[in-house]
């Protein structure tokens, strides 16, 4: 029986949601799931440096100047050639396409700093998420991890977890608070769900 279920990490930038999983990796809690490749969609972030530092092969397929069509091609290479089972966006910013998401049906995983559905969709993302948060004035906000289809966070939630608001809280603060306190607890969780959800059906 397969012991572990290949995952590739697309990132863009930083990279904190990846070190969150690898961290996880390395105290034996994604008993189910393996970090074959991280993906970035630009050259020279600290992302890939962390998974340097991690041991896992990488992959630089730049966004810039290419077609949407070009540049999921060039992903998907990467992705066929590590075996890639299960893919998690990790601060990527690109939306797929609907092609793509149908290849990789209900093995892609995104993390989104709302509570879904509020504050998210096209547009939403980064500090703007927070900064719409405290504009509403909500008390609670949090994190999202789901299923990724073609709709900008339009696929099915797999975790979430509640933050609450501050009085005093500024986006940066928000943004902060949100990250150490939801996204990289349950995203982590969710990848290792997602993979033992995959290798009990295979």
């Amino acid at each position: 029986m397969k012991k572990s279920v290949n995952v590739a990490v697309l990132v863009s930038g930083g990279g904190t949601n990846l070190q969150a999983i690898i961290d996880f990796s390395a105290e034996g809690r994604l008993e189910s799931g393996k970090i074959v490749k991280v993906i970035s969609s630009k050259a020279g972030v600290y992302a890939l440096e962390r998974a340097f530092d991690a041991e896992i092969p990488t992959a630089v397929v730049e966004r810039k100047g290419k077609s949407q069509e070009e540049f999921e091609k060039g992903i998907l290479l990467e992705l066929e050639e590590c075996n890639a089972e299960v893919i998690v966006l990790a601060g990527f910013m690109s939306i797929l396409s609907k092609n793509f998401t149908d290849k990789y049906k209900d093995r892609i995983i995104n993390v989104h700093p709302a509570l879904i559905p509020s504050f998210c969709g096209e547009g939403y993302y980064g500090l703007r998420v927070h900064q719409a948060a405290l504009d509403y004035g909500v008390k609670v906000t949090g994190a999202t991890v789901h299923y990724v289809n073609e709709v900008a966070d339009g696929g099915k939630i797999i975790m979430q977890r509640a933050v609450k608001v501050k009085e005093n809280d500024t986006p940066e603060s928000l943004q902060k608070r949100v990250m150490q306190e939801a996204e990289w607890k349950i995203l982590p969780a969710s990848l290792e769900l997602v993979c033992k959800k995959l290798l009990k059906e295979n």
